[in-house]
């Protein structure tokens, strides 16, 4: 099929196998490994044999029957004597799957085999239901095969939801050559099942060549391909049938709009939906859903208010469907206040729900808020799913509390659903920011086998914890496994590599994905090429860059570069930078704060006092650094300047202590880096009670000898405080973890992993 221009867009659609979900891969591979390999042994190999296969010679066209992959079946309107309106054309299918034990021999004593009939046991549709709808599928052929042969327009339709259901090509297969040699490829039910069971399964070769040979198409036909393609991620061929239809059904545009909006083409989406209402097509709850999520992909706080309009008019703002994405929408857009009083308006309360807010308070910042309604669903008596761990075990992440974090791994395997892909890679996350690396690779290495989400997310915990080497081996076995990395897995190593300062790796890793992988950079992509060179001290160069890239700057982009600027002390280009930034955001503290360290770093005072009376002026506020240390259940939280820690006093004087210590080992506070133009003794003061010195302090004081010390900070470590930890480490024999804004320190010994590269 041909590109399709899309309606006020010339925006171009990737390739499909640079979209395709993970799974719709491996459903493609095992299609080819299907044909490559022997079939296995099926659930009813002791049902039916391939010598009660019956065809008749026009029916079969076939030479050197042994050896020949396929068999070609002609459909004429004589095919079958029990066709009323067969195909017609040749279809190919595979030889093999003609031939396995999934055929069948009519009752002698059964009625000929109808294509428009009804059973004559009521009861035999529910059951026959029931055990396809449990995958027991030799039980029901067994037990209603008069049944199957009597009416088989009621009956394969039932059979193919259950290969559906079971994932099984081979048995849809078999299913496929009954429905051909039983005369029932004429009924449109049936053969839109067959479609479907295609389509769903992922093979889209047959799906395909099916529907081009279907004499009686309708609208659902249509629909079941573009939800084919859709799956697939062929955006552009399932444009093309919508393109193609002579008429239209909601349930079309549904298909379509979903599709756009689940591979994030979101202003298309919305785009498609303005037409629909144009042409006078009502939306459904379906259509509603999938455009409040385009919406939220947006975070078009504006459209999302006037669909919710729309879904108040039409009187579905209480449907479960609408609800809850309409408040994920304002969540993800920033609104939790009003997409949380979306959800308390909703009549019933549901796990789907919980989800929502749940997410939505973790999304927001709130992980606490998110831990404390998780506990409110398990009093509600509601289980928790797959997407409820998710959210909890990064609620875990951010807060980097490991005592919760392990309980809620507990509860996830005993529902199991702690071998569900999401929940591993939020699991191997969450044990990396909490410092406990190893614990990650366990994690990892129980489920091996699992997606490119789980290999990515081990990678980036590698770069996290400053070990580019062991990120780019990952990602070598993963390529050996055959697994496709996507934008996300070239990501964790571009950080891995800028965190370890492989500069001219990471730029072979950025070529590799554009030229290789055929993948689009993403902004992220370029700050971490631009950190890359920015650490490397090519600030020019850096610079160069981010002017001539192909997307548009952001302000983390240049502060990433200004950041590059204070480490290398260059207080001209830092200006520069800043005013970049504050261009784009005047209220962002971190830009003022780096130029002002980069200003007192050269010593530039004034320059210092002009930064920050500009901060008084527009009433930007530097954020706070705190810290925080959990021991026993308990977390200890610490800011500069706080006097609220019952212990404190006791803290204080531990710390004048340890460092009249260090100096004696040769530290010497780095002053310099105090933005206040004070007394040398007033800075170190100040330097003493940063709050990483102060969790460190009371988690020695807290805890036995020997015990390993981790410590969480919201901001960057500053110079000063990574020295005296690498001191503090080497007196106490103490390992000590701190997670700063940007991954891992590791000190041991008077040393610390990242080489003082970070």
């Amino acid at each position: 099929m041909g590109q399709a221009m899309w309606d006020g867009s010339s925006r171009n659609y990737p390739p499909p196998s640079s979209r395709r979900p993970p799974r719709a891969v491996l459903r493609s591979k095992l299609s080819a490994a299907y044909i490559a390999q022997p079939p296995l042994p099926t659930v009813m190999e002791d049902l039916i044999h391939p010598h009660q296969l019956h065809f008749k010679p026009q029916e079969v066209s076939c030479s050197e029957e042994r050896t020949m992959r396929h068999v070609k079946l002609q459909f004429s309107s004589s095919s079958s004597p029990f066709a009323c309106a067969p195909l017609r054309g040749t279809f190919s299918i595979p030889l093999r799957s003609v031939l396995l034990p999934l055929s069948y021999s009519i009752p002698q004593h059964s009625p000929t085999p109808r294509c428009l009939s009804t059973t004559n046991t009521s009861e035999a549709p529910t059951a026959f239901t029931t055990l396809c709808s449990k995958g027991r599928l030799k039980e029901a052929f067994e037990a209603f095969r008069s049944h199957i042969w009597s009416d088989p327009p009621l009956f394969f339709p039932l059979l193919l939801k259950s290969c559906i259901q079971t994932q099984s090509l081979s048995l849809t297969q078999q299913l496929h050559s009954l429905i051909l040699t039983s005369g029932c490829s004429a009924d449109k039910s049936v053969t839109n099942h067959l479609l479907n069971a295609y389509a769903k399964i992922g093979d889209l070769r047959i799906a395909v060549k099916l529907f081009d040979v279907m004499p009686r198409r309708n609208i659902m036909s249509c629909n079941i391909l573009i939800g084919g393609f859709v799956q697939n991620g062929d955006l552009e061929r399932a444009r093309k049938v919508f393109d193609e239809m002579p008429e239209r059904n909601v349930a079309t545009w549904n298909v379509l709009v979903m599709g756009l909006t689940q591979f994030e083409f979101n202003e298309e989406g919305l785009s498609l939906f303005s037409r629909m209402r144009g042409l006078g097509f009502m939306p459904d709850k379906f259509t509603l859903g999938s455009v409040f999520r385009g919406c939220a992909g947006l975070k078009d706080l504006n459209s999302g208010r006037q669909v919710h309009g729309y879904v108040v008019k039409s009187g579905l703002e209480l449907n479960s469907v609408v609800g809850n994405s309409l408040a994920h929408m304002y969540m993800k857009s920033g609104s939790l206040g009003e997409g949380e009083r979306v959800i308390e308006a909703m009549p019933i309360t549901s796990v789907v729900a919980y989800n929502t807010l749940i997410a939505g308070r973790a999304q927001n910042g709130f992980s606490e808020g998110a831990l404390d309604q998780y506990n409110k669903m398990k009093t509600a008596g509601f289980r928790p799913d797959k997407i409820t761990f998710v959210s909890v075990i990064s609620s875990c992440s951010e807060l980097a509390t490991l005592g919760q974090g392990q309980q809620i791994h507990a509860e996830a395997v005993k529902t199991g659903y702690s071998r569900v892909a999401s929940v591993i890679s939020s699991l191997v996350s969450m044990y990396s920011r909490c410092g406990y690396l190893d614990d990650s690779v366990n994690a990892f290495l129980e489920n091996e086998e699992a997606d490119v989400v789980v290999w990515s997310s081990m990678i980036a915990a590698y770069g996290f914890h400053g070990k580019g080497k062991e990120a780019i081996e990952l990602f070598n076995r993963m390529d050996q496994k055959g697994l496709e990395a996507n934008d996300v897995t070239f990501l964790s190593l571009l950080y891995a590599c800028s965190h370890c300062g492989f500069k001219d790796k990471g730029i072979e890793i950025f070529d590799m994905m554009v030229e290789k992988h055929k993948l689009e950079p993403r902004l992220e992509h370029y700050t971490c090429v631009v950190d890359l060179l920015g650490r490397s001290g090519r600030l020019e160069e850096a610079e160069s860059f981010i002017r001539t890239m192909t997307v548009k700057a952001d302000t983390i982009i240049w502060k990433t570069l200004l950041s590059a600027c204070k480490i290398h002390k260059n207080a001209d280009m830092a200006k520069r930078m800043a005013e970049e930034v504050l261009r784009l955001d005047p209220h962002d503290s971190a830009s003022y704060v780096l130029l002002s360290n980069t200003q007192a770093s050269a010593k530039r005072w004034k320059d210092v006092s002009e930064v920050r009376k500009a901060m008084r002026d527009r009433k930007v506020k530097k954020e706070p650094g705190i810290s925080w240390f959990e021991v026993k259940n308990q977390v200890h939280q610490f800011c500069m300047g706080d006097e609220s820690h019952p212990q404190l006093m006791e803290i204080d004087s531990y710390l004048k202590e340890l460092t009249w210590e260090m100096k004696l080992r040769g530290y010497v506070p780095d002053t310099g880096s105090v933005l206040h133009d004070m007394d040398a003794e007033e800075k170190e003061n100040n330097l003493a009670h940063h709050s990483e010195k102060l969790a460190i302090a009371f988690a020695l004081m807290n805890t036995p000898e020997g015990f390993p010390i981790r410590v969480m900070k919201n901001l960057r470590i500053c110079g000063d405080c990574h020295v005296a930890i690498k001191h503090i480490s080497e007196i106490k024999n103490r390992e000590i973890v701190v997670r700063d804004a940007s991954r891992f320190h590791h000190f041991k010994n008077g040393k610390c992993s990242c080489g003082d590269y970070w």
